[in-house]
């Protein structure tokens, strides 16, 4: 018995490297959903990335924002094609779920996440945070991020996804 949602099973997963041509060659924007913390510790390497948290860390583990689609929805049309990607590729496909339900059309989660990018070698930056309105927290690496190649630390504490 398929237990899956049809949002569930409309969720296209593709390789960091994959993500990492379409980033590059097809006009693909990078959503990443990971916290404030760990964009900031690195990010993948992307003029425009954007980070909007799809879970907080609290004291009692993590909860989904409440405001995650109040938050993407001025930054992200639903006809762009994004790629979701958050530390090892759990929490960007239930953002990508929600985008899906939301009316999001071209869509791919990317598998593996951030852990993946760093592991393949692929440009990571580190910066700081950008926030367009005051209730919105937006990170964007086009704000002067520095280039690091493979430097930061990937593995984060608490638990990962």
């Amino acid at each position: 018995m398929d237990t899956k949602s049809s949002s569930e099973s409309e969720v296209v997963t593709i390789d960091v490297l994959k993500a990492n041509d379409l980033l590059r060659n097809s006009g693909y924007r990078y959503l990443d959903v990971r916290t404030e913390e760990e964009f900031k510790k690195g990010h993948v390497d992307f003029d425009g990335a954007l980070n909007i948290p799809y879970m907080f860390n609290t004291p009692e583990g993590r909860v989904k924002n409440p405001k995650f689609m109040e938050q993407v929805l001025p930054v992200c049309n639903k006809d762009d094609h994004l790629i979701v990607g958050c530390q090892s590729g759990v929490r960007s496909v239930y953002a990508t779920i929600d985008l899906l339900n939301t009316g999001f059309k071209h869509l791919y989660n990317m598998g593996g996440g951030y852990l993946a990018w760093v592991e393949n070698g692929l440009p990571v930056a580190v910066g700081p945070m950008v926030q367009t309105k005051p209730d919105q927290v937006i990170s964007s690496s086009k704000t002067g991020s520095e280039l690091v190649q493979n430097k930061p630390d990937p593995v984060l504490s608490g638990p990962t996804g």
